[in-house]
C-alpha cells in the first residue's frame, strides 16, 4: 500500500526539451508524512472545428476504441551513487541541510529499521499491440527499473517483463502474461499531413485514460538533440509528464507515434509535443519481440550536413544531399568504392534530402540487401550499388555533423604531427598539421576550427607538413573559397572557409 508520494519528473533535457515521464518517491520524516507536488497543470486548450469535422461526435469512437489499449505503466527505481548507497531524492536533502544528518552518512544508521532509501517511483504509459500482451513504450519510462507494473484501464495489474530496449529512438516492449487484451493497430504515418487531427492518449500526471485532441503540426523533426536516431511528429495534442509512452493515433484510431517529448519552459504543455514516428517505432517493435536487439543497416560512413559555401566547393547545385566526410576501412562503403567528398543525392531511387534524411533510409533497410546510391563525385553524377551490411553496437551509419563557418581562415596556428600527438589525438598516422592554437574572435575560430584539429587537406591537396600548409595556404585569394579537412577526435569534418 503507498502512503504517499512526492511528485517530480525525470527530464531527459536537452536545452528545454523534457521526456515526459513522471518520477515521485516516497519520505516519511519525523514520523510525519511529508508530501509535495511540483505538478503544473496548462490552461485547457480550445480546438475550432474543421468544415464538416464535429470533435463532439467524430472522436468518441475513436477515443472508445483506443483508451482500453492504452495502459499505465509504473516503475521502482532505487538510484546508486560510488558508495553503493541510493542517491537521496530533493526533498531529503533539503530536510537533511535544515535538520542535520542525525543518523551519519547518507542520514542512516547501519541496522537503523528507519530506511531514508525509499524507491523511487516512476511512471508513464505504454500501448498494447498484440492481444497476447506486447507493449511498446518508451525507452526512459523504464530505464533503470527493477520493478515494472501495468496497470489496465479496468484497472487488472499485471507485472511486465522487459523484452528489449533501444536507447538510440528511446523505445521499449515489455510483455504481460495476459490474453485477449484490446490492442490499437499500426497506421500509416508516412501519410500524415500538416494540420490533419491526432489524438494523444496516456496517463498525464497519473491521471488515467486521458485524450487530448490536436494537429499535425509538422512532420520528420530531426536534428532536436533528443536521441541519435530522430524522426519525431510535432504536435500541439496536450502532452504532458506522465503521457510519455502514449499512443498517437489518427482520426481512424490507428497508432501513428509514440508520445515521447514536450518542448517547455515549465515542465508542462507549452503546445509543442514529440511523438517518435511508426515508421521508427514498428520496426524496432517487430525486431525487438524477434530478436531482443534492433537490427539496423550500416554503410560504415560518416555524414555531415552541407551548408551553400560546402555545395558551391562541391560543384553542387544546391545544398541538398549528404557529404562523406569519412569511409570507415572495410566498410560496405568502401567496399562498393565510396569515397570521402562523394555527396549522396539518391538512396534506391528516392532523393536524399540531407544526412538525418540518408540515415533513416539506411536503417531501415533489410541487411544483406543490395541498394543503388547516385553520388556527385568532381562535380559529374555516378551511380554504385552497395549491399548493406549490419549495425554493431559501437557503430555509427552517419555522425551527423554541421558547419557553417564563412569566415577569413586567420589567427590560425599549426604545428608538425608527430606520433605522440598523434595518438593522445586519436589520429591514426602522422600526415598531417595540428591546429595548436586559434584567437578568440579570429576567423578561423569563426570558421569552427579549434585546437587539437588536424587539417589533412585544403582544396582537396594534401597536407603533409607545415610547408605544405604554407605552401597551400598562400595560393589562396582573397574573397575565394578554401575546402579544409580536418581530423577531429577521430571523425573527419569538411569545412568551407572564405579566405
Amino acid at each position: 500500500m503507498r502512503e504517499g508520494v512526492m511528485s517530480s519528473y525525470p527530464r531527459r533535457r536537452i536545452g528545454s526539451i523534457l521526456g515526459v515521464g513522471l518520477v515521485s518517491g516516497a519520505l516519511i520524516w519525523g514520523g510525519h508524512l511529508l508530501t509535495v507536488s511540483y505538478a503544473s497543470t496548462a490552461p485547457s486548450q480550445g480546438i475550432a472545428s474543421a468544415a464538416g469535422v464535429s470533435p463532439a461526435t467524430g472522436f468518441t469512437d475513436v477515443a472508445k476504441r483506443v483508451t482500453p489499449a492504452v495502459v499505465n505503466i509504473t516503475t521502482v527505481m532505487t538510484e546508486q551513487v560510488a558508495d553503493g548507497s541510493p542517491v537521496p531524492d530533493e526533498l531529503q536533502e533539503r530536510m537533511e541541510e535544515f535538520f542535520g544528518k542525525p543518523f551519519g552518512p547518507r542520514g542512516r544508521r547501519p541496522g537503523d529499521p528507519f530506511d531514508h532509501r525509499a524507491p523511487r517511483i516512476g511512471q508513464g504509459s505504454g500501448v498494447i499491440i498484440s492481444p497476447d500482451g506486447y507493449i511498446v513504450t518508451n525507452n526512459h519510462v523504464i530505464a533503470q527499473a527493477r520493478e515494472v507494473n501495468v496497470t489496465l484501464p479496468d484497472k487488472r495489474e499485471f507485472r511486465g517483463k522487459i523484452i528489449g530496449v533501444d536507447p538510440k529512438s528511446d523505445l521499449a516492449v515489455i510483455k504481460i502474461n495476459a490474453g485477449h487484451l484490446p490492442t490499437v493497430t499500426w497506421g500509416d504515418a508516412s501519410s500524415l499531413q500538416v494540420g490533419e487531427y491526432v489524438l494523444a492518449v496516456g496517463n498525464p500526471f497519473g491521471l488515467n485514460s486521458t485524450v487530448t485532441l490536436g494537429i499535425v503540426s509538422a512532420v520528420g523533426r530531426s536534428h532536436m538533440g533528443i536521441t541519435q536516431y530522430e524522426d519525431f511528429i510535432q504536435t500541439d495534442a496536450a502532452i504532458n509528464p506522465g503521457n510519455s509512452g502514449g499512443a498517437l493515433v489518427n482520426t481512424n484510431g490507428e497508432l501513428v507515434g509514440i508520445n515521447t517529448a514536450i518542448f517547455s519552459q515549465s515542465g508542462g504543455y507549452q503546445g509543442v509535443g514529440l511523438a517518435v514516428s511508426a515508421t521508427i517505432a514498428k520496426p524496432i517493435y517487430e525486431s525487438l519481440i524477434k530478436t531482443g536487439k534492433v537490427v539496423r543497416g550500416y554503410l560504415g560512413i560518416g555524414l555531415q550536413g552541407l551548408n551553400h559555401d560546402l555545395a558551391a566547393a562541391f560543384g553542387l547545385k544546391d545544398a541538398r544531399g549528404a557529404l562523406i566526410s569519412d569511409v570507415k576501412a572495410g566498410s560496405p562503403a568502401k567496399q562498393a568504392g565510396l569515397k570521402q567528398g562523394d555527396v549522396i543525392v539518391s538512396y534506391q531511387g528516392t532523393s536524399v534530402e540531407d544526412g538525418v534524411a540518408l540515415q533513416r533510409l539506411v536503417t531501415r533497410t533489410t541487411v544483406g540487401a543490395r541498394v543503388t546510391l547516385n553520388v556527385i563525385r568532381d562535380g559529374h553524377e555516378r551511380e554504385l550499388t552497395v549491399r548493406v551490411g549490419e549495425q554493431s553496437d559501437d557503430s555509427k551509419v552517419a555522425k551527423v555533423q554541421h558547419e557553417d563557418s564563412d569566415a577569413a581562415l586567420s589567427g590560425l596556428v599549426v604545428e608538425e604531427l608527430g606520433q605522440d600527438r598523434a595518438r593522445q589525438l586519436g589520429f591514426q598516422g602522422t600526415q598531417g598539421v595540428v591546429v595548436t592554437r586559434v584567437d578568440p574572435d579570429s576567423g578561423a575560430e569563426r570558421a569552427g576550427l579549434s585546437a587539437g584539429d588536424v587539417i589533412q587537406e585544403m582544396n582537396r591537396r594534401p597536407i603533409k607538413s607545415v610547408k605544405d600548409f604554407e605552401k597551400v595556404s598562400a595560393d589562396l585569394k582573397k574573397g575565394a573559397s578554401a575546402l579544409i579537412l580536418i581530423n577531429r577526435r577521430g571523425n573527419s569534418l569538411f569545412v568551407s572557409v572564405k579566405v
